[in-house]
């Protein structure tokens, strides 16, 4: 059993500069906790859930600010890049941290925050994602890019850059149904999946089930995991507190773009602290408490990999910090044994 970290990086309550600064230094403490294994964040453009629409700028400062910590976007949005010109930032982010990008993909959930970037269609986004990544697929092997689509056209481009890894960094996809497996097989893909227990067991099974159908190595399994908000205080009720408090913070930035455009919104029970714990997304209380419920939720859906939560809302720098200062003694190692680690 492995554990990560996710943050949206969502707008707190202080100014942004010492936001930026802030996860920095959580990031230097994922770093020397020696359980973080790696740092996800996501991508989003022109709303408070995200407060860093360049994931490459602000990982490019994580990375020196940290020495074993792995990370990366999930997803870094194929649609929103041109896929040379990310190839070579992320070429770039590798060398830099020497061999730590974790890469994911994917086209980019958000019709409006797409059309920020000029991209109105959803249909023309799935092409563009499609073709970026068979471009960023070509663009690591080396040697010469030739590839002609509807969207991008490459003759005869010399690839000067590389990675780090080789032949590239390790994939990851945000797993939301079982045909993706298939896919997610043939490629390595690590996979993530935000869903109450049940369908995160029932996505994790069709996985392993098409890895033995390919004759894969039960021991070389990609990582299949879950991300989870997650509070540890030193008693369940000020754990509940906090949590209550961030969470509806949090739940108000998944909705702002909904409010301003009068789009459907993202998944009703997210504004709700107490229908979001129900459905499984919370963990909040004490290291007990928070233990028991995290090794139910493993059981129950399979994973190997648990990506926590300790950033977001209202939540203070101090507060995370506590959080995962009591994962860190109290939690991750009784855990650790759970699950066969991937890699």
């Amino acid at each position: 059993m492995k554990f990560g970290a996710f943050d949206h990086i969502d707008r707190g309550i202080g100014a942004t500069s010492d936001q930026y600064e802030e996860r920095l230094q959580l990031a230097e403490a994922y770093d020397a906790s020696g359980w973080i294994y790696a740092y996800h964040m996501a991508e989003h453009h022109g709303t408070p859930l995200g407060m860093a629409p360049s994931p490459t700028v602000f990982l490019a400062a994580l990375a020196q600010r940290t020495k074993t910590l792995r990370f990366g976007a999930l997803v870094f949005c194929l649609a929103a890049y041109h896929p040379y010109r990310l190839y070579e930032e992320l070429c770039m982010l590798d060398q830099m941290s020497r061999g730590r990008l974790e890469l994911g993909i994917g086209r980019g959930v958000s019709p409006v925050e797409l059309s920020f970037l000029g991209v109105t269609d959803m249909k023309v986004a799935d092409a563009m994602y499609a073709e970026s990544l068979e471009v960023l697929f070509r663009a690591f092997e080396g040697g010469v890019l030739n590839f002609k689509g509807e969207h991008y056209t490459f003759d005869d481009v010399r690839i000067v850059m590389q990675p780090f890894q080789k032949p590239r960094p390790p994939l990851w996809y945000g797993i939301g149904s079982p045909g993706t497996a298939v896919w997610a097989v043939k490629h390595r893909v690590n996979l993530m999946s935000n869903l109450p227990s049940a369908g995160v067991r029932a996505l994790r099974d069709r996985f392993h089930a098409e890895w033995a159908d390919a004759g894969g190595d039960p021991g070389e399994m990609p990582f299949f995991g879950s991300t989870k908000f997650t509070v540890v205080a030193d008693t369940d009720a000020e754990a509940e507190a906090l949590a209550r408090s961030a969470y509806a913070m949090y739940g108000d930035r998944t909705q702002h773009l909904a409010r301003l455009y009068n789009t459907r919104k993202r998944r009703e029970w997210f504004n709700d602290f107490d229908e979001a714990r129900a459905a499984g997304l919370i963990a909040a209380g004490s290291p007990r408490s928070v233990r028991d419920y995290l090794a139910n939720f493993i059981d129950e859906s399979g994973i190997n990999y648990l990506a926590v939560r300790v950033a977001f809302g209202d939540l203070t720098l101090e507060q995370s910090r506590h959080s995962l200062d009591l994962l860190t003694e109290g939690v991750f190692p009784d855990l650790a044994e759970l699950a066969p680690a991937a890699r």
